[in-house]
C-alpha cells in the first residue's frame, strides 16, 4: 500500500482518537434555586455547575496474571532480557514501556485493521510461554547480557517459527554488545544487509528510504553517536525466512511513543509507523 494523505490522516485520527474517545460530560442533577418575590429584578441566578469531562478509556480489559494468552490472534510482546540499562542505570528492555508498545498498537489496529490485545505484553526469552506469540521486540540491546536460559530460549523461539524485532541502539559499542549476544543464539547465521528491494520494504507501505528516527528533543541532530548512519539487518535460518530484523542507529520505539506530541516531527512518526506496520505484515506472512 502506499503512503497517501489518507493514511496520515488516520495516524493523526488515531492518535487523537485514543486521547479523546469517551470524553462525555457527566450528567449534572440541576439544583433548584428560590429566591424572594422581586429579587430578579435585584440580581442574577447563579448557573447550575457543571463538572469537567472524565475520560473513558476505549481500550478493551487487561489480561488476567493468571489468564493463559490466546483470547486474541495477536499480542505486540515486549523482549525482557537480562543486562543494563543505558550509563549505568535502570533495565535496557524496559525503555519507552509502557507507553511506546499502547500506544503502537493504538495507531496500528486502525492503520492495519488488527485484531489485536490492546495492551503491553511483556515476556522474559526464556519464559516457555514466549511460543504463543509470532513476533517479540527488543529494545536498547546495547546493554543486552543474557544468560544461557534466556539464549536458549530465544533460539528454540526463533527455531520454533518466531520473529524478533531489534530496536534502538547506536554505534560501535552497542553493536559489539548486541553482536556479542546474538551470536550465542546463532554462531553460523551472518547479519546482512536488508537493502530497499527486499519485500519488507512493501509488505503493507510502500518505503523508500531508510530513514534515521531520532528521540524526541533530537530531530535536528538525530543521530545519538557521532557519524551514525541507520542501517537495516537481518538474520535468515537454514531454509532461507528472515527470522531477525535489526533497526541499528535509530529509535523507531520514540517515534511511537510520542507520535501526538507536536515537538515530534511528523516525517519521523511516518516512517516508524509505517515501518512498524510493514514488520509485523511481513511476519505474519512469511
Amino acid at each position: 500500500m502506499s503512503r497517501s494523505l489518507l493514511h496520515l490522516a488516520l495516524l493523526a485520527l488515531a492518535l487523537f482518537t485514543m486521547l479523546n474517545t469517551g470524553c462525555t460530560p457527566d450528567l449534572v442533577e440541576e439544583t433548584t434555586y428560590l429566591t424572594p418575590l422581586g429579587a430578579e429584578f435585584m440580581s442574577q441566578q447563579a448557573p447550575p455547575r457543571v463538572s469537567r469531562p472524565s475520560f473513558v478509556d476505549p481500550r478493551g480489559p487487561r489480561m488476567d496474571p493468571n489468564e493463559i494468552p490466546g483470547r486474541y490472534p495477536f499480542y505486540w510482546t515486549r523482549a525482557i532480557y537480562s543486562g543494563w540499562g543505558r550509563r549505568g542505570w535502570g533495565q535496557s528492555w524496559a525503555t519507552d514501556y509502557p507507553k511506546g508498545d499502547q500506544q503502537f498498537l493504538v495507531v496500528l489496529k486502525r492503520l492495519v485493521r488488527l485484531n489485536a490485545y490492546d495492551w503491553d505484553n511483556a515476556i522474559r526469552l526464556d519464559d516457555p510461554t514466549l511460543r504463543r506469540f509470532p513476533i517479540v521486540y527488543a529494545v536498547e540491546v546495547g546493554g543486552m547480557d543474557m544468560t544461557n536460559s534466556e539464549v536458549e530460549g530465544l533460539r528454540n523461539y526463533l527455531d520454533a517459527g518466531g520473529f524478533l524485532i531489534v530496536d534502538d541502539f547506536w554505534g560501535q559499542r552497542e553493536w559489539d554488545v548486541f553482536e556479542y549476544n546474538i551470536r550465542r543464539v546463532y554462531p553460523d547465521h551472518p547479519i546482512v544487509d536488508i537493502t530497499l528491494d527486499h519485500p519488507i520494504y512493501s509488505a503493507y507501505y510502500d518505503i523508500e528510504e531508510v530513514k534515521q528516527v531520532p528521540a524526541i528533543g533530537r530531530a535536528m541532530y538525530p543521530a545519538e553517536c557521532y557519524g551514525c548512519v541507520p542501517y537495516v539487518k537481518g538474520i535468515y535460518d537454514e531454509a532461507g525466512r528472515l527470522v531477525v530484523i535489526i533497526n541499528f542507529n535509530t529509535d523507531l520505539g520514540d517515534a511511537w511513543e510520542w507520535a501526538e506530541d507536536p515537538r515530534y516531527p511528523l516525517e519521523y512518526s511516518t516512517y516508524a509507523y509505517e515501518m512498524g506496520a510493514n514488520m509485523i505484515v511481513y511476519a505474519m506472512s512469511h
